[in-house]
């Protein structure tokens, strides 16, 4: 997805009482992260909502501006997946009420393949546009992260585990290692047709694109 490569989580808590000074642009907010859990049967990802701790997603501070990526098919090995808030600059134009600060899921793939994978961003008035992976070849990535507000497709688990404590997984190697507390799921193997995500980040050790195109679209993804 070009959402991201691999997208290292930072194991940052943050406190559980209330913020009750000054909303200061600098200020982090005190949250709690969303977790996703999907039921090894579903045949639709599905998303739920569970209350943990909050963490860093990434480790650099995000434009605030989501992007999307779709792909008619994802394969990955070793899947991982846990909550997470992300942050933007500090002084951010995109901050809004947010405080800088955007809820997400963290999922990250030991191994993954995409097929017909597109990423577009909404500039305001036209979309920078990104393809690759159309032809023969498929996208490939290592230690992929992505940082989603949203995710939607037909998925299948091989051998999933719903329910983990974050700081315990070990099936997407170190990258896929969440903080402890945060709720969380990993499987062996995932694979989800027809996937479409709404990212904020995303981080890869290697991010292999064949058949690249960029370019300037009056539609996205």
């Amino acid at each position: 997805m070009a959402s991201s490569s691999d997208v290292t989580p930072s194991a940052g808590n943050t406190p559980d009482s209330p913020d009750t000074g000054p909303a200061g642009r600098g200020r982090v907010r005190l949250r709690r992260a969303a977790v996703m859990a999907v039921p090894a049967a579903a045949v639709t990802a599905g998303l739920a909502i569970l209350t943990a701790q909050g963490a860093l997603g990434v480790q650099f501070a995000i434009s605030g501006m989501p992007f999307t990526v779709t792909a008619t098919e994802l394969k990955g090995t070793g899947f991982a997946q846990f909550g997470g808030l992300d942050n933007m600059a500090e002084g951010s134009p995109n901050a809004g009420e947010t405080g800088g600060q955007v809820l997400v899921v963290t999922s990250v793939i030991k191994e993954a393949t995409l097929s017909k994978l597109c990423q577009s961003v909404d500039l305001g008035g036209t979309n920078l546009l990104i393809t690759a992976g159309s032809g023969s070849k498929k996208v490939s990535a290592s230690d992929l992260t992505t940082d989603s507000t949203d995710l939607s497709g037909d998925a299948a688990f091989d051998n999933i585990e719903i329910g983990n404590d974050a700081s315990t997984l070990d099936k997407a190697g170190p990258k896929g290692r969440g903080p402890i507390g945060v709720f969380s799921q990993q499987a062996d193997t995932v694979r989800i047709a027809n996937l479409r995500q709404t990212n904020y980040a995303t981080t890869a050790g290697v991010f292999k694109l064949p058949g690249l195109k960029l370019r300037f679209s009056d539609s996205g993804c």
